[in-house]
């Protein structure tokens, strides 16, 4: 009991010093539990969405997807006749069923052609209005549509665009464009997480989706009393035979879960990632907390140990604080968890995906988890300064406290810290030589953590030489305050250390994944000038396929030379080893597309594989199955014949663009594939004739107004393009990464402020012999901005040599340019001093308060 009194009253005490560190605690706690209940929130909102929708059982035919979403090559909806409503509603245990058709390989426009597609990336949705529509959809305005000129839309897509009743509406699809006036808007009943939804009546439905009418995507089917929905779908299988699909309500449910599940769970254990990095920087701030604590009460625990208390005792009451810290940032830390939580969904809405704080969902183990974790983390983060603690000798009364040999970096840690980084240089060495890209990732994974701990470690060692450089180029120039700032930062290396290396992790993040991001940029950009022929390249950037009438508008432009269609699906391949190979990609092209990519060859020429009944192949493919010039290989086509076809060319496997294509013409594919079952062109080359590029992309430009679901680009918009996105999905991992900054930051802080205290009859001293208030700030301020820098020059050193040795391995994959930001680089080091004159403003403004008389009286 004595112990834990000795523990309250020492955290009570330094109440104020604590402070910093629980915040750190608090903000890893609330990431860590902010994920979870976001992402269970998701799963919460999807689960009742999938189940209000699903019927007691779904028939669909066998090429949908088992989720039932209704996406094909040649842009239809699989579908199934109209006779097999008949054929189910005469199953037992039926007690209604009804046919519906949806599609979402759709666009939908307005009157002034603007896409109305949601730009979260949620799809779009049109389909034929009917009772299970109904389940969850409730019109507000209006009336559902009767006739083909009418369609209905829902209240959250319909309040997005500001559309209204009798506004003309344009669905395009791959039977051209349906054109329809808004006569209803319908509002969800449950929860829409941003998809947008349009009704068509069936009739006009299946021929706008389909082309065709007498046909369904699936049939809804309702149980009769008593009858469960596992015995329904036995009813139901037994009545159709096994060419469809039957599923019940919770099989879809599960199925359209699933394919939620995989974006949710890189969302998830991405953040927990980024978390788990705040942690480990907040462990700094927690050591030096402590260290600094502990060398600071120095006398007060000789003097205890003095009076009786054992090294258990002492060692007790320094976890005891730490265990109370943990639990304070802990406990807060799970509130703000939800609040963070419940902003992450207004920013999901914002961008389009709704989600209700209705549905928020806090589960029973997010709160332990995140307790658990936080108080586990500060403890063992203290537990190293408690040893400390409880090693302090009776005679340790007799001294100042913080004595100068409390403060130097041990020889043996420098030793440990040299082998570990030497190790991690070596591993980084072999990633960079690694003929392959799976053994050189392990050999990186194993660099970047020995260095990294190899860097923590031999910090102090580090911090001797580095801040008397930063000194004498920053602070020799202040004069004697400079001097005594410099002094200051290597009075404590460990200190110093520590400080740094909390700053070091987060920059040196950066700085590798700038240095990957650039390279990747400026390899592609490289590969497009060598290899891309051709001068626009029109495609979408949602995925969607190109619809025959988008392809005839673009051909229509004026001064173009020519255009090349671009086709992809999957086949059975058979090899001449024998071997089957199922749903292999295969590509066709029109024969001028071995001029629009200049793809390398290494046996053959590509414009032979364009020949009737030809094609080509990488060459690791040509590897691994005995192929050679002339090979045999039987292709059979989806939803097609079989077709023999003779290798006439073998591509290298090094290209970065269509890397590892295996070409074939778009007329051989015609020869053993129906028109009807053609799949769309994924994307159109087109080349302006001499001299007119400037006309013929104005030109693009304006035939296809009419379908904004696809870009039309030259070379410099698609560099542009690719640019941005890798710059997009760099700015949410900087984002995500500041969290770690901003946790260091608190760590320098709290260091400074400590120092501050630990120096406050050094400081009543100096003040006292003629440093004036203003000096003193200056002192401080020039103390944290070279610690700050310090860190700085660790970090982001380290982090360019991952990035260096992560774009060798990119390059086994064909990314050979290594591009350094140093704009960014040159950016991040100035901010960091920045930083640094961020994070000493509290402590020099209470240092400079200081009351002098007071200051040199203190014990």
């Amino acid at each position: 009991m004595t112990v834990m009194k000795t523990s309250m009253r020492n955290f009570l005490a330094h109440k104020g010093r604590m402070a910093l560190s629980a915040i750190a605690v608090l903000l890893s706690v609330a990431f860590v539990c902010g994920t979870l209940v976001f992402t269970d929130t998701m799963s919460t909102t999807f689960d009742k969405l999938f189940a209000a929708t699903s019927s007691d059982v779904t028939v669909s035919p066998k090429g949908a997807s088992d989720s039932g979403e209704t996406t094909s090559d040649n842009g239809k909806p699989p579908v199934m006749p109209a006779s097999v409503l008949a054929e189910v509603r005469g199953a037992d245990g039926v007690k209604s069923a009804e046919g519906a058709v949806f599609s979402t390989s759709v666009t939908v426009v307005d009157g002034d052609k603007d896409n109305l597609s949601p730009s979260s990336g949620a799809p779009t949705i049109v389909g034929g209005w009917n009772g299970n529509e109904a389940r969850t959809m409730k019109v507000t305005s209006g009336a559902a549509p009767k006739s083909a000129d009418q369609i209905m839309v829902d209240a959250d897509t319909a309040d997005k665009h500001g559309l209204k009743l009798g506004d003309p509406i344009g669905v395009i699809s791959a039977m051209g464009t349906h054109t329809a006036k808004i006569s209803g808007i319908a509002d969800f009943t449950v929860t829409n997480p941003g998809a947008a939804i349009f009704y068509l009546d069936t009739k006009t439905a299946q021929q706008a989706l389909v082309g065709e009418s007498g046909v369904y995507t699936n049939v809804n089917v309702t149980a009769a009393a008593g009858v469960s929905d596992a015995q329904l779908k036995k009813n139901v299988t037994a009545a159709l035979g096994g060419d469809l699909q039957v599923k019940t309500a919770k099989e879809t449910a599960d199925a359209n879960q699933k394919d939620v599940a995989g974006f949710m769970n890189v969302m998830k254990y991405a953040m927990l990632g980024f978390a788990g990095i705040a942690f480990l920087v907040g462990i700094f701030l927690i050591i030096n907390t402590f260290s600094m604590l502990v060398a600071q009460r120095t006398r007060e625990i000789g003097l205890m140990r003095a009076i009786g208390s054992s090294r258990k005792q002492v060692n007790r009451s320094v976890l005891i604080e730490a265990l109370l810290l943990g639990v304070v940032g802990s406990v807060l830390g799970v509130a703000a968890g939800v609040g963070l939580a419940i902003g992450l969904m207004k920013l999901m809405g914002q961008m389009g995906m709704e989600l209700s704080t209705d549905d928020l969902t806090v589960a029973w183990t997010t709160p332990v988890a995140g307790l658990l974790l936080g108080v586990i983390v500060t403890v063992l983060a203290a537990y190293l300064p408690a040893r400390r603690a409880g090693k302090i000798s009776p005679m340790a009364a007799l001294r100042d406290a913080g004595a100068p040999a409390d403060a130097k970096a041990g020889w043996i840690r420098a030793a440990i810290g040299t082998v570990l980084t030497g190790v991690g240089a070596l591993g980084l060495y072999l990633a960079a030589t690694a003929d392959q890209a799976k053994e050189g990732s392990l050999w990186l994974g194993l660099g970047v953590v020995l260095s990294l701990i190899g860097f923590v470690v031999i910090g102090p060692l580090l911090a001797g030489g580095v801040v008397r450089v930063l000194g004498a180029v920053l602070l020799r120039m202040f004069g004697p305050v400079g001097r005594m700032a410099e002094r200051n930062a290597l009075r404590n290396p460990r200190r110093t250390g520590a400080t740094g290396a909390a700053l070091m992790i987060g920059l040196a993040l950066v700085a590798c994944l700038s240095v990957v991001g650039s390279s990747m940029v400026a390899s592609a950009t490289d590969q497009l000038d060598k290899t891309v022929g051709t001068d626009f390249i029109i495609q979408s950037d949602r995925g969607q396929l190109l619809t025959p009438q988008a392809v005839q508008a673009a051909k229509s432009a004026s001064d173009m030379e020519r255009f090349t269609e671009y086709k992809w699906t999957e086949a059975d391949f058979t090899t001449p080893d024998g071997k089957t190979l199922k749903d292999t990609a295969i590509t066709a092209a029109d024969p001028t597309y071995a001029t629009d990519l200049r793809t390398e060859t290494v046996a053959g020429k590509l414009p032979d594989a364009y020949k009737p009944d030809s094609m080509s192949v990488h060459e690791k493919f040509a590897e691994d199955h005995g192929i050679s010039l002339g090979s045999k290989i039987s292709v059979a086509f989806k939803d097609g014949r079989t077709a023999d076809l003779t290798v006439r060319a073998i591509t290298s496997s090094d290209a970065v663009i269509d890397a590892g294509a295996m070409y074939t013409s778009i007329s051989t594919m015609a020869k053993y594939v129906p028109a009807d079952k053609m799949p769309l062109d994924t994307l159109l080359f087109a080349s302006a004739e001499e001299g007119q590029e400037e006309a013929a992309y104005k030109s693009l430009k304006s035939v296809m107004h009419d379908y904004p679901q696809y870009v039309v680009r030259d070379q410099t918009d698609y560099k542009e393009a690719l640019k941005d996105q890798i710059g997009q999905l760099l700015k949410m991992i900087y984002g995500l990464l500041a969290l770690a900054i901003i946790v260091a930051i608190l760590g320098v802080v709290n260091t400074l402020a400590l120092s501050v205290v630990e120096r406050t009859r050094e400081i009543g001293l100096m003040r006292a012999i003629g440093l004036s208030r203003r000096q003193l700030r200056r002192m401080i301020r020039m103390e944290s901005v070279v610690i700050a820098l310090f860190g700085a020059l660790l970090g982001l050193g380290l982090g360019m040599g991952w990035g260096a040795t992560a774009q060798q391995l990119l390059a086994l994959e064909g990314l050979m340019v290594l591009e350094i930001p140093w704009p960014t680089i040159i950016g991040v080091f100035v901010s960091s001093a920045f930083v640094g004159l961020f994070a000493a403003l509290i402590p020099a403004f209470r240092a400079g308060r200081m009351n002098v008389l007071n200051a040199i009286a203190t014990e």
